[in-house]
């Protein structure tokens, strides 16, 4: 893989063309910053940031992880305790 410092990007930009990705490196702390990927590989590479977004968010949902330890007949008087609380803390 190419690999092209960030200051050799801001003298010679053309140094990206012909190249599919492109390594940027900051040569002075020895940091990769990123990649360059070409304009034709935009839709593959925004399918896979999509379907990563959806898996992460699926495994952080709160409700879908709770869901099975809930007790279905309990459902009927949670909006009444949540508002009986709200009574007490306040002394409404």
């Amino acid at each position: 893989m190419q690999q092209i410092s960030i200051s050799d990007i801001q003298r010679n930009l053309h140094k990206l063309d012909g190249f599919d990705i492109v390594e940027i490196i900051d040569k002075k702390r020895n940091q990769v910053k990123g990649y360059f990927i070409d304009n034709k590989y935009a839709g593959f590479v925004q399918e896979l940031v999509e379907s990563q977004f959806k898996k992460e968010n699926k495994n952080k949902s709160v409700g879908g992880s709770l869901h099975k330890y809930a007790n279905p007949s309990l459902i009927e008087d949670e909006d009444r305790g949540w508002k009986e609380h709200i009574e007490k803390k306040y002394k409404i």
